[in-house]
C-alpha cells in the first residue's frame, strides 16, 4: 500500500522541512521525485538524500512567485521524465503582524510566494495533467486558514486563499481524473520555527519551545515525518475517492 512507482511527483519548498520530509518520503516510496527550491542547494541537499537511500531524485532551482520561471522548470520536468503525476505545493513564506503592522510591502510578499506560488505552479501542473490524463495536486494549507491566530494576518490570508483554490481546483477538475486536496497543519516543528526563536526570544529558545509546544491541545508540536506521511496517503492511490478536502493535523488544536 501507498506506493508511488513509476510516478514523477515534484514538491516545491523541498529544501527544508515538511517539505523535505515529503519529498524524501515519496522518494523511498518510490517515486521520481523533483526538489523544487528557491534555494538550489538546499534542494540538491534533499536531493541527495533520496539518491543515498535508494530513490531517484532531481533537484530544481525555481522561484514560484515568476511565471516563467515557474513555466521552465515544468517544462524542463517534462522534457526530461514526459509528466507530472503529482504536485505538492508545499513553498511558502510565514510573518507576524496585525492589519495594522502589516505593510503593503509584507503583505505583497506573503502573497506572491503563499498564493501566486500556489496558482502558477497548480496551473501549470493541470495544463500537464490534462494532457497525461489525470494526476494528484495536494497544497500546503494551515489551522490558520480555519480560525483566528493572533498577529498572523496575512499569512493567515494566504493560507484561506490555499484553502479555497484547493475546493475551486476540485471542483473544476474532478470529471478529469485531477483530485486536489489539502492539508491544514497546526505548529510543526521545522528550521523556521527554530529561526524564530533565535530571531525573536534570543537567550529564552527553551523556555519559547516549550511554552509553544504546549499550546497544542496534544502537548507538543507536530513532525514534518507526520504531515508527510498523511501527504503519501493523499497522493496515494489507496486516495483515490478522495477530493475537495482539507485535513487538519494538529493536536487538537481544531477541536478545542
Amino acid at each position: 500500500m501507498f506506493r508511488l512507482d513509476g510516478k514523477v511527483a515534484a514538491v516545491t519548498g523541498a529544501g527544508s522541512g515538511i517539505g523535505e520530509a515529503i519529498a524524501v518520503v515519496f522518494g523511498r516510496q518510490g517515486a521520481l521525485v523533483q526538489a523544487l527550491d528557491l534555494d538550489p542547494a538546499a534542494a540538491g541537499r534533499t536531493a541527495d538524500q533520496i539518491r543515498s537511500g535508494g530513490g531517484r531524485a532531481d533537484a530544481r532551482r525555481v522561484d514560484v512567485g515568476d511565471g516563467a520561471d515557474v513555466a521552465a522548470a515544468f517544462a524542463a520536468i517534462v522534457g526530461k521524465h514526459g509528466r507530472i503525476d503529482i504536485l505538492v505545493n508545499n513553498a511558502g513564506i510565514a510573518h507576524v503582524g496585525t492589519v495594522e503592522t502589516t505593510t503593503e510591502g509584507d503583505f505583497d510578499r506573503v502573497f506572491r510566494v503563499n498564493v501566486k506560488g500556489v496558482f502558477l505552479c497548480a496551473q501549470a501542473g493541470i495544463r500537464q495533467m490534462l494532457e497525461q490524463g489525470g494526476g494528484v495536486i495536494l497544497n500546503m494549507a494551515s489551522t490558520a486558514a480555519h480560525m483566528g491566530i493572533p498577529e498572523r494576518f496575512a499569512y493567515s490570508m494566504s493560507k484561506g486563499a490555499v484553502h479555497a483554490m484547493t475546493m475551486s481546483i476540485a471542483s473544476d477538475y474532478v470529471k478529469k481524473n485531477i483530485r486536489c486536496n489539502c492539508i491544514s497543519p497546526a505548529r510543526v516543528h521545522t528550521p523556521f520555527v527554530d529561526g524564530y526563536l533565535a530571531k525573536n526570544y534570543p537567550g529564552r529558545e527553551k523556555e519559547m519551545f516549550k511554552t509553544l509546544s504546549e499550546a497544542q491541545p496534544i502537548g507538543r508540536m507536530g513532525r514534518p515525518e507526520e504531515v508527510a506521511a498523511l501527504a503519501l496517503y493523499l497522493c496515494s492511490d489507496e486516495a483515490a475517492f478522495v477530493t475537495g478536502q482539507a485535513y487538519p493535523i494538529d493536536g487538537g488544536v481544531l477541536a478545542t
